[in-house]
């Protein structure tokens, strides 16, 4: 038994790794291996009938017409896609994607019967050449959609790109099989082999619809086209329009360059081969050594090639290797030094290999600089509408070329023809390649002249463009007349992108720059201080700047140049000199200066701290900050927080926290209290990151803070952003409930780059935060059927209407923090856009807003929070939770008792007014329940339950009074003192025991002495 256990603990090892390799989660694991499965069947099929169609065309037709295929194939395209959307607006979405599946694979079985019938054979032929190029366009449709239901935007960057290599694998399995299957069933009888492949596919498909059925929605499509955005009625201007152009050429280019090449390639092999019969098995063979040899290098290539391609060289360069080697290829064609043929099969080689691992994978950089509100739009045209048009434009063009051939050279040979057909076509593809050149380099101009306009910070990595060429960009905009914000937002797009390189580019431009920017650019070399730009620094002093700038150089200076003479600073000591100059050379004397020198610095700072000029102080307590020992000078500190000036006090909390001062961290922490000082108390403890760690999570546990106070010390932890304070935030969120988890959501929310967002989903995965749903759906249960037990033709009265709507907000609290936490598994402006048309109340926006989450939300619970989000009656919506709770029919009292032991679930107010109601209707509640909200932290609650009490309890009462004379809140010590003088009760409780007793109705409860109806 021990054995079994560790093979199964050995194999959960095993997998967990292998997923860590992959950068999958577990919860994701399924799913992908499921889609991987269905698109590499598929496409192994659809691989198998594309090589025997290709030979049958070929021997049937000859490569000379091909491009009417490509003609009729891009109309046909675009038909089938029209017809796929027609689809979801009368099928679900996952009844569409399983009988497009089935559909792409029915007709072969159809066009084998007819091979079979001579007269229906050569249109069958073209018939087939004509679907394959649909299907594919069909599949790829089919995969995206599936997998934008089955994963969400975050997880879709993990899955899909090893879900995409599923075709590079079947391009294996498929290229070396086929040959095999050839020899075993035949020509014609692929095309059913291949239809079982991709009903197998379609099986794969059908199977993950019904197994995460939650994925897709239930209801057709229904939007209808006016609340579809429309990209068409909007005008662009400008650098966007700019870019947008040679985007569109970019793709439409691609497109056109890789049609000759297949064309030129099928052509030349067509001539390999002598005519009948063994031509298309030829043709056939070839192309499946030739498919299989290709995918292999894909695979690798895709795996462990790309990535450090792009990482390495940059997106852009990466885009021109294509054009590149298609280019030196062709060229090479056309001399003798390379066999024509095998020249084009290199060609067709490289422009596959490059096309679907490269080009495939950075294609969608491209679009990133563009804003979100037209990104999918422009997106959609260009493999919409662009990319078909251009497989048609390409295919006349073909045509066009091919008789004009034929017109120049009328006496010329077929061979001959064909001769100075390959002879344009490949200078095509080098003009095409040229022409693709200059575009990539447009796009990368263009690229980085709209980033930087825009300063569309946090978007663009490293990986993403040229360094050079950005720096370059930002230099050029920076030497230019322009406006100042432009500039400050070069500045801070530079800082995002490469930090620790950013002198590199702006300390030479540091003499021409305006004093803000001058300033600007200073403070952000600061961050990664380097000895190489200090010569720049230097010509900068000789000009007259402002005490800032001058300030902000000579620390720049000191801190990287060891070597220099302190005494150089002695002369900034001087009482004329601005006070933010003499701070910074105050505190570089007391870091790098001897013991005399230190004195002088230090006698300096004590005259600036004791000044009576306000400015003085502040920037004396500044060079407390930045010196690293602060001597004598610490007996300053407790006066100057009490200093009368807010800014010498805020000023003073960024010294505690640079210089580590320990015993003045709780002045941190009050620091929060106040809103003058809370903005400088939180960039302090933050500073501390974990130093402060432990304290902060004391403040922020504590329930008798207030609650103010409780929220930003949760924020200062997130805005910390180490490890350890990102633990502390899940660890709560999952252990904390009411107003604590909204806080920690939200603020898990605010960290930068979705930091927040993948820090949960690393901890406790997609089914921890599916697990947090479910909580608050639970929840939403047991307020449901209070609602409905305390309803208003039984329970009648103010405090039963209080209680009523107190939880009517506890419901609305739910859904607040139900939508948060929906945020860390969808995009964020999906589930914005549903919230706020569910919150607006109006019938028709309330609809939208369901149908976006019908078609975002995949959790398994998705149809009861649909339902509860619905406009429907108490009862359906309880009834839509009972999957979920258990729904019992409990007497209105008791369902009042349950609610009690929902304390700590519920907010403070829902939980008085049952206290309240309970008062007024005379029902009774535990002692444990009454002495537990008794310590209740929020006053009003406490109140309530002496209210209660007073009622229910006198003699309990009388002898808990005494003990909350002194209560920590005035109101509360005043209505204690009210009902001792009411009751006649003395200090001591012996005193007042005689004079209690109970009304009538409520018995006596033995758990606690005294205490009557509870």
């Amino acid at each position: 038994m021990e054995l079994k256990e560790q093979r199964f603990a050995a194999k959960g090892r095993l997998a967990t790794a292998l997923l860590q390799w992959l950068n999958l989660r577990p919860e994701e694991g399924e799913r992908t291996w499921l889609m991987f499965a269905f698109y590499t069947v598929t496409s192994i099929g659809m691989l198998w009938l594309e090589a025997s169609t290709v030979g049958l065309f070929l021997n049937e037709y000859g490569a000379e017409s091909l491009p009417w295929i490509y003609v009729a194939g891009a109309g046909l395209g675009s038909f089938l896609g029209v017809m796929y959307s027609w689809m979801q607006r009368f099928l679900p979405l996952r009844q569409v994607i399983v009988s497009v599946a089935i559909f792409m694979a029915i007709p072969l079985l159809f066009f084998r019967v007819a091979l079979n019938i001579a007269i229906a054979a050569a249109v069958t032929i073209f018939l087939m050449r004509l679907w394959l190029e649909a299907i594919f366009a069909l599949n790829d449709l089919n995969t995206s959609i599936t997998a934008n239901q089955l994963f969400n935007i975050r997880e879709i960057k993990r899955t899909y790109p090893l879900i995409s290599s599923g075709i590079l694998l079947a391009d294996v399995i498929s290229g070396f099989s086929l040959p095999v299957l050839l020899r075993v069933v035949g020509l014609n009888n692929v095309l059913v082999t291949s239809c079982v492949m991709m009903l197998l596919g379609a099986f794969l498909l059908f199977y993950l619809s019904r197994t995460y059925k939650q994925a897709f929605p239930d209801a057709p499509r229904t939007t209808s086209l006016e609340n579809e955005p429309d990209f068409t009625n909007r005008r662009l201007g400008g650098p966007l329009k700019g870019y947008v152009i040679p985007l569109f050429g970019f793709f439409i280019l691609a497109e056109a360059l890789h049609l000759v090449v297949d064309f030129l390639f099928l052509s030349e092999l067509e001539q390999q081969n002598p005519a009948g019969q063994d031509l298309a098995i030829g043709i056939a063979s070839f192309l499946g050594v030739f498919n299989g040899i290709l995918g292999l290098f894909e695979l690798v290539m895709q795996w462990f090639a790309s990535s450090r391609i792009v990482e390495r060289f940059g997106v852009f360069a990466a885009a021109t290797l294509l054009p590149a080697a298609v280019v030196l290829l062709s060229a090479f064609s056309l001399t003798p030094i390379l066999p024509f043929f095998w020249g084009l099969v290199s060609l067709k080689f490289i422009e596959e290999l490059l096309k679907y691992t490269l080009i495939e994978g950075t294609g969608p950089v491209f679009f990133q600089p563009l804003p979100d509100s037209i990104r999918s739009n422009i997106q959609s045209m260009v493999n919409g509408i662009a990319e078909p048009l251009a497989v048609g434009v390409t295919g006349v063009a073909i045509l066009a070329a091919i008789w004009v051939c034929r017109m120049i050279f009328p006496q010329a040979t077929p061979q001959e023809i064909l001769g100075y057909q390959g002879t344009v076509f490949l200078v095509s593809v080098v003009l095409m390649g040229l022409g693709w050149f200059f575009i990539v380099w447009i796009l990368r101009s263009r690229y980085l002249g709209l980033l930087v306009s825009s300063a569309e910070r946090g978007r663009l990595g490293v990986s993403d463009v040229d360094m050079r060429a950005l720096k370059r960009t930002v230099v050029e905009t920076l030497e230019q007349k322009g406006n100042e914000d432009d500039k400050r937002s070069c500045i801070e797009l530079l800082t995002q992108i490469d930090p620790e390189h950013v002198g590199e580019a702006l300390a030479p431009l540091l003499p021409n720059l305006t004093p803000n920017l001058q300033r600007q650019s200073l403070e952000v070399m600061l961050n990664h201080p380097n000895p190489i730009y200090t010569s720049h620094l230097r010509t900068l002093l000789n000009q007259t700047v402002t005490p800032e700038v001058l300030a902000l150089a000579l620390r720049y200076i000191w801190l990287t140049e060891p070597e220099l003479d302190i005494e150089q600073l002695r002369p900034y000591l001087r009482a004329d000199v601005d006070p933010v100059v003499r701070g910074t050379a105050a505190s570089s004397i007391m870091r790098r200066g001897n013991r005399e020198q230190k004195a002088e610095a230090t006698n300096a700072l004590r005259h600036m701290l004791t000044h009576k000029q306000e400015r003085e102080r502040v920037m004396g307590c500044r060079a407390l900050g930045e010196a690293d020992y602060l001597q004598g000078l610490r007996l300053f500190i407790p006066n100057l927080l009490q200093d009368e000036s807010l800014r010498v006090r805020c000023a003073l909390l960024e010294v505690i926290a640079s210089t580590h001062l320990e015993e003045y961290y709780p002045s941190l922490l009050r620091g929060l209290y106040y809103k003058s000082t809370r903005e400088s108390a939180m960039r302090a403890l933050v500073r501390l990151e974990n130093e402060i760690l432990d304290r902060l999570v004391a403040l922020a546990e504590d329930i008798h803070k207030p609650d103010l106070v409780r929220m930003h010390a949760w924020t200062a932890i997130g805005q910390i952003g180490t490890l350890e304070s990102l633990n502390v935030l899940v660890n709560h969120l999952v252990t904390s409930w009411g107003t604590t988890r909204r806080n920690i959501l939200r603020i898990l929310l605010k960290i930068p780059k979705e930091g927040g967002i993948e820090g949960v989903l690393d901890r406790i995965g997609r089914s921890g935060v599916e697990m947090l749903i479910d909580q608050e759906l639970m929840l939403m249960g047991q307020i449901y059927q209070a609602l409905i037990g305390l309803n208003p033709e039984e329970t009648v009265g103010r405090e039963a209407n209080l209680l009523r709507r107190a939880l009517r907000d506890v419901i609305s609290d739910s859904v607040d923090r139900l939508f948060l936490l929906m945020k860390f598994l969808y995009p964020l402006g999906s589930i914005q856009a549903a919230a706020f048309n569910l919150k607006s109340g109006v019938r028709t926006n309330m609809a939208r807003g369901l149908e976006i989450l019908d078609n975002t939300l995949d959790i398994p619970s998705k149809r009861i929070l649909l339902s509860i989000l619905d406009r429907r009656a108490d009862e359906e919506k309880l009834q839509s939770l009972s999957e979920l709770i258990a729904i019992e029919p409990l007497s209105a009292s008791d369902r009042l008792r349950r609610l009690v032991d929902l304390r700590h679930f519920i907010s403070e107010w829902p939980l008085a007014c049952c206290f309240h109601l309970a008062r007024a209707s005379r029902w009774s509640l535990s002692a444990e329940q009454t002495l537990a909200c008794l310590n209740h932290p929020k006053s009003f609650v406490r109140e309530a339950v002496l209210a209660y009490l007073k009622v229910a309890s006198p003699r309990a009462l009388a002898e808990l009074l005494p003990r909350m004379k002194n209560d920590r809140d005035r109101l509360v010590a005043s209505q204690v003192k009210e009902m001792m003088a009411e009751l006649g009760i003395a200090d001591s409780p012996r005193a007042a025991s005689s004079t209690a007793g109970g009304p009538q109705g409520f018995p006596n409860y033995p758990g606690l002495p005294g205490l009557e109806a509870t």
